[in-house]
This record gives C-alpha cells, structure tokens and sequence, in this order.
C-alpha cells in the first residue's frame, strides 16, 4: 500500500523515531535514570496488584519491636540489655539464623553491651550497618558507592557478621531493588540480606557475572548486582510474631522461630522505617528486607537482567517502527486502533509475565512509540490536508475546463476512460440564431460578457437535469445525458432541457432588448449509442463524446433551421423518452427529412417557437 506521504519522509521519520528509541532504550540498558521511571513504576504497580498477593515461604519470619513491645520497655530504642534477653529468647527457641535491622552504634551502658555481645555470639547472626550517600541518585548500573558507614560497635562486629540494608527506591519512595554489593571505603561489603542468606544456608552465596549462586541455581540479578525485589503481599504476608511474645516465653512464638531464619526490627506504629509498596502505603523496613531475603530463598526475585532489558529495547524499537508504519500507510483511523491495540497487548503480554517472574518494562515501548507514532500522525494529516486542498484547487481549475463531473471523476481516479468506454446516451445540440450579426454589432468585450449570461444559463439548466455540458463553441454548446454513468430518465432529462433552454433564453433575450435582428435558441436531439473517451495528445487531452448520435444531434439543428423550427428531435429520443415516462410524447408535426453525410433517411419530430413554448409547461407537468 502506497503512502500519501512521500518515502523519503517516511524513511526520514522512521530513522528519527528509531533514534529515539534506541536513545531511550541506551539509557535503560545501562540503568539510568530517566523520566520514565516513574511511569513504569507505576504501571509496575498496577501489574503487581493484577497479579496479586502470594505466599511467603515458611522459613522466613519476623520478630517485630511492636506496640506491645514498646510499652512494656518504657522506651524505644528498647535499651541493650533488653535487646540481648530478645536475642537469647531467640536462640533458645532454636532460630538457625538471626538478621537485626537495627544500627546498634556507639556505646550505651558497658553491662547491657556486654550482655548484647556475648547474646550475639550464641548463635549465627548479622547485624546492620549502613551507607550514607550524598547522591542519593545512582544508576542502578552501579555497584553503590556510600561516601562513608554508620558501623555497628566494634565489640558487636567481632561476634556477629555486618551487613549494609540500604535499600534502592524508586522517585516515588518505593523500594524497587535491594542492592547485595556496596563498595565501601573499606572494600567490597555485602548486603544484610545476602549475609543472612549465607547463615541460613551455611556458607556464603557467590555472586556471578549476571546473577547469585544458591543452592537451587543462580538467580538472576539486574544491574550492579541489585536483586529487584517481588512483595508478597501487605504487611503480616512475611509472617511476623511480636518480640514481647518471646520474652514472655509464648510457647506459640517458641515454635514459630524454631529452625527459621529470623529477622529482628521495629514494627511499632510511628517508630522506625516504612515504606510505600504496591500491597501496603506503610511496609516496615524489616519487612522489606524480609522480602529481599525470602526472594533469594524462594528463587522468586523479579527477573530483570540485562537479556530482559534488551527484549525491552527491541519490543520498543519494534512498536515504534510498526506503529509509523501504519501511520504512513493505512488510514489514520484504522492505524490508531491498531497502536493502541499493540500497546495494550503488550501492556497484557508484561502482566501476564511478571506473573512468572520476569519485570519486563511497559513504560519502555510507551515513551519510545507514542512520540514518534502521534508525531508522525499529526504530520500525515497536516500533509494530507494539504493535499486535499491543493487536489480541490486543481479540480476547481480542472472543472473550468471539463465538466465537474468529470473532473471530480478525474481527480478521483487519474485513469478514468484510460479504454473508451460505449454506452447509451441523449446528446443535445444547442446555437442562436443571429449570433454572427449579433457580434457584429456588440464587439469582442460586449460579445464575452453575452457569451457569459448565455452560458451560465446552458450550464444551471444542464444541471438541473442531470446532464453535463461537454463543450462550448461560441454560440453553440453540446450537452450529454448519460455521461458518465447512464441513468434512468437520460432521453426525457434532454427532451425537458432542450425546451427549457429555448424558453430560459428566449425570455432572457427579449428582456435585453435585442430581439430585433437576433433568433432565438435552436435545438438538435437524439438518443442512440456513443463512445465516451479521451481525444488528443497523451499530453493534451480532452474527454468527449464521439460517434453517430453525435453527428445526427448536431446536423438536426440545420433541419429545424430549414423547417423554420427551433426544436428537431429524432424519434429514437422521443421513443426512448415515452419508454421512460410511459407516457405517449408526440410533436406537433413529424417529418421523414434526409440527414446530411447519412445514407439514410430518419423521422424527425419539429417544433416551431410558438410550439416549443407551449410544449415546456406541459413537458414539465409530465
């Protein structure tokens, strides 16, 4: 299918489009940051809650600082000695591993460290550290960089291991990823989450080239080595039992942690982190390491690796190219549907995906198509606009000089009697008697402004009955009925307008004044077959219509002249005209006359002025 826009537009404006894409889809291949990040968060979101809430696995569970917890320790941050009873509870309830989100800084009171430090040699544990960015904004690219470390207390460091728990949020506050490597100032320091892992299953996770090794297989990670993280659920989903359960020795809390890897944080309304998530406005922190944690132990991590992103490029450089195309080359109606068709498919196609673990972007196609797409839409109206005007300011020229319907039929289609087409048709001829004295008398510029009057009369009366006025020759002018396309009443159309010219310019000359020395309006009619073509050079052409009928109509004007008659007509149009109207159409005085260059002879039917007169109205009232 052809465009109506040039090709090499439309190759221009795909090679721009594809640079677009392909600038977008750079940046998302290497993890920075852009203005659609938020909406693909969004859309994240929405694909999230489509999916909907799953379990966490078992072996995960939190011990929560909660309301309760508080109440009964007087304060928060509940004091060391406390802490180290909480963590002794712990470990005597069997917990195989402990994970604190807490920053356990400085120092407090020497007895209650002291009795934090040997609680946390008790058993496998890792407590949290935590980098302090002055960008906040780093690529997901990178491995992040802090500008220093809050540390645990030394003493702290030495019995259990040091995990960061920086997490990495999106623009809008929700923690999207959970970073497992930090370049610190120290070196390379892992993350709370991976450390816990590596207690839990007894030996430290390896970090690969494009993922983390565990003992199910090698779970793929995004950029830097971040683990994009997949919630669960609302807060409670990663099953959460209140810390002042265990103190208290709550057989039920006993149980829950026996054998489990346990992470221990604030969950108290008002105190601590929390963080907007797709499930829940106000996830605890310790929650949200929880999930990272139980990803990696699930093997349920969202999967957006460097593969991923690249289908992401590809599908949006795809519907780029694809929705330009359809703007290029099909209607711009049918081409909209079928974009927002292709968007919303995909949109489906990353739901139904992510259901099975694999983030792939919808935002990504969206931004790289929608610009170029719509841009490219906008441009091929405002061409196609302009078109149509310049196409109607050529059929008006073109209209001038052939009939309109066959100018409209031209512009329509260029090929238009391309072949000579023969069909069955009423040709009248009208000239004015007197013409030549008359131009005599008047001159060149009052002759035109005749020739006008008279002509606008022919042509609004062709009009009326359906015919088309082909040409003009000075005082004379050929009409046809049935061109381009026959119809049914073409030999009465002409039978009415040629007595409705002779009365329209009969009266508009006798209200001129010229009478005197001036005829009125002659006619010539016959209905028979013609052929309907293109006459002329291949470069200068014409449309008329040629053959017998042609040449009888024209000669039935010099018999009316010689029978002192304004109207001749053949009785093959009168016949057809009767057949037409079921109506018996006679004329007043019929006569068998010889036809100039034709052997032989026809019936004519002749009017006279007076008689062509009275024949209107009654014509007319049939």
């Amino acid at each position: 299918m052809k465009s109506s826009l040039p090709s090499w537009f439309v190759a221009l404006a795909v090679i721009l489009g594809v640079a677009w894409a392909g600038w977008l889809g750079q940046r998302h291949l290497a993890g920075l940051a852009s203005p659609i990040d938020r909406a693909e968060t969004v859309t994240l979101d929405m694909r999230i809650l489509a999916v909907g809430p799953r379990p966490a696995p078992p072996e995960v569970v939190i011990v929560g600082i909660d309301d309760d917890t508080i109440a009964k320790a007087g304060r928060f941050p509940i004091g060391r000695d406390r802490l180290a009873m909480l963590v002794e509870k712990i470990h005597d309830a069997g917990a195989k591993a402990l994970g604190i989100d807490m920053l356990l800084v400085g120092k407090t009171d020497d007895t209650a460290d002291a009795k934090l430090t040997s609680a946390l040699a008790s058993l496998s544990s890792v407590i949290a550290a935590a980098g302090v960015f002055k960008d906040e904004n780093q690529p997901v690219s990178a491995i992040p960089v802090p500008d220093n470390i809050l540390h645990p207390l030394p003493e702290f460091a030495t019995e259990a291991s040091v995990g960061l728990v920086n997490v990495a949020a999106d623009a809008g506050g929700t923690p999207r990823h959970i970073p497992l490597l930090f370049m610190t100032p120290e070196g390379p320091q892992p993350s709370l989450s991976l450390r816990a892992v590596g207690l839990y299953q007894g030996n430290m996770p390896a970090l690969t080239a494009g993922g983390v090794r565990l003992p199910g297989g090698v779970q793929p990670l995004d950029l830097g080595w971040h683990l994009p993280l997949n919630y669960y659920g609302p807060m409670g989903t990663v099953r959460t039992i209140s810390a002042q359960d265990l103190l208290d020795g709550t057989p039920e809390a006993a149980a829950a942690v026996k054998d489990r890897l346990v992470l221990l944080g604030a969950t108290a309304t008002g105190v601590g982190d929390r963080f907007s998530t797709p499930f829940d406005q106000i996830l605890p922190g310790v929650e949200v390491l929880a999930t990272g944690v139980s990803n990696l132990m699930d093997g349920s991590a969202l999967i957006r690796d460097g593969a991923v992103r690249k289908v992401d490029v590809a599908v949006a450089i795809s519907i780029t190219v694809a929705g330009m195309a359809a703007m290029a080359f099909l209607p711009l109606a049918v081409a909209s549907v079928l974009f927002v068709l292709v968007l919303c498919g995909w949109l489906a196609a990353a739901t139904l995906l992510l259901g099975g673990g694999y983030w792939f972007s919808a935002a990504l196609p969206l931004a790289a198509s929608v610009l170029p797409v719509i841009g490219l839409a906008i441009l091929r109206q405002v061409f196609d606009r302009y078109q149509m005007r310049r196409l109607e300011t050529a059929q008006d020229a073109l209209s001038r000089f052939q009939a309109p319907e066959l100018a409209r039929r031209i512009a329509e289609d260029p090929s238009f009697l391309l072949e000579p087409k023969e069909q069955m048709a009423a040709v009248l001829f009208v000239d004015l008697a007197g013409y030549t004295g008359l131009s005599e008398r008047l001159g060149p510029a009052r002759t035109r402004e005749f020739l006008k009057v008279f002509h606008t009369i022919v042509v609004n009366e062709t009009e009326r009955h359906h015919g088309l006025a082909m040409s003009f020759m000075g005082d004379g002018a050929m009409i046809c009925f049935g061109v381009p396309d026959p119809g049914p009443k073409d030999a009465v159309n002409a039978w009415q307008c040629a007595f409705d010219l002779v009365h329209k310019v009969g009266t508009w000359i006798a209200g001129t004044g010229m009478r005197s020395g001036t005829g009125a309006l002659r006619a010539g009619v016959h209905f028979g077959p013609v052929v309907l073509s293109r006459l002329g050079h291949e470069h200068q052409q014409q449309i008329t219509v040629t053959g017998d009928c042609v040449n009888v109509a024209s000669r039935l004007m010099e018999v009316a002249k010689e029978h002192d008659s304004l109207v001749a007509m053949s009785s093959e149009l009168m016949d057809a005209a009767g057949h037409e109207t079921d109506a018996d159409l006679q004329a007043p005085r019929t006569e068998t006359v010889a036809i100039r260059g034709r052997q032989q002879a026809m019936l004519v039917g002749l009017w006279t002025a007076l008689e062509a007169d009275a024949e209107e109205p009654a014509i007319l009232a049939n």
